[in-house]
């Protein structure tokens, strides 16, 4: 049972289950069995919606999930996690810090340097690793587009293949690709359908005030499952209440968002810091508004691919 289960009376209350706090949380460095015994492999997870593709689907303090899953993965310089694949899209949004992350199909490997902000949408049944070169460690956020996804099936981990074909995810040597979007390899033009560059995507100004850059769903990456945007949210810049028929989710990253909800005439509103959440379910009437005198730079997920049909208003 999580906390949003619970028989919960007060609208505050309700709002209160259905957002995590990053200091409320901790990070689970035994979250996937599959690394023990193997240090190379260490990583934290900190769950938010389900159990982001750790088998911990009893953890009481994530939120429940429906359409996707949250979590926050920190991963410290040298390590590695072996190359797996899932039945369903996986995205990496980096944080903090610089990640490695290759893509293998038949022994050849293609590989990707990804900074903060980028993004890689892992498209279903290909194979793919990640790995921390860098010289500080890597924060990102990983959502899995299901509510409940199977566990993955590794293709080149160390308890089964040499430890250096393991860290090269399955590429014996010489037989690795550093990306390029222009390439004719059939690798890497599928890599280059899933791979997004903050700094080359599009802003879009929203009339009510506030910005959003498209990662995923009509205008981004193209997906059958979420859509996933980054949102520019000016000082003092508010939006009117809306619903979906869908969830979405806030994870603050820069500044402070207020989210607001609204019952029965009754409304009641958080503040969120950086790497607080709030998910709010489907047919919720909803807000949000930035009360601090910095920018918010905020990543929203919701559960569709379909196009935008929110007319957003300025409060």
């Amino acid at each position: 049972m999580t906390v949003q289960d619970q028989n919960i009376g007060t609208l505050a209350d309700k709002l209160a289950a259905h957002t995590g706090r990053f200091t409320d949380k901790t990070f689970d460095w035994e979250a996937f069995p599959s690394n023990v015994g193997f240090p190379e492999l260490s990583r934290a997870q900190m769950r938010y919606i389900g159990a982001g593709g750790s088998p911990k689907v009893g953890d009481t303090s994530t939120l429940k999930p429906d359409h996707f899953t949250l979590s926050l993965i920190y991963k410290e310089p040298g390590k590695y996690a072996a190359c797996h694949s899932h039945e369903i899209e996986e995205s990496f949004l980096i944080i903090d810090g610089a990640l490695i992350v290759g893509w293998e199909k038949d022994g050849e490997v293609v590989e990707v340097n990804l900074g903060p902000k980028d993004m890689i949408l892992n498209a279903r049944e290909i194979g793919h690793g990640f790995r921390v070169d860098g010289v500080e460690p890597v924060m990102m956020s990983i959502s899995v587009d299901v509510g409940k996804p199977l566990p993955p099936v590794y293709h080149y981990h160390p308890k089964s293949h040499p430890p250096e074909l393991a860290r090269s995810f399955g590429a014996a040597p010489g037989k690795t690709q550093v990306f390029d979007p222009n390439s004719s390899d059939p690798l890497q033009q599928l890599m280059a359908q899933h791979v997004v560059r903050h700094s080359g995507l599009k802003t879009h100004w929203e009339e009510a005030g506030f910005n959003r850059k498209i990662y995923c769903g009509p205008g981004g990456i193209e997906t059958d499952t979420c859509r996933k945007e980054m949102l520019g949210i000016p000082s003092r810049v508010g939006v009117k209440p809306f619903v979906r028929d869908v969830e979405d989710a806030f994870l603050v990253l820069e500044g402070s968002l207020v989210v607001g909800w609204e019952e029965d005439g009754e409304q009641v509103e958080t503040e969120l810091g950086p790497r607080d959440l709030v998910k709010t379910p489907a047919g919720r009437k909803h807000w949000f508004r930035n009360d601090g005198a910095g920018a918010a730079t905020v990543w929203y997920v919701v559960g569709s691919a379909a196009p935008e049909t929110v007319k957003f208003e300025a409060a």
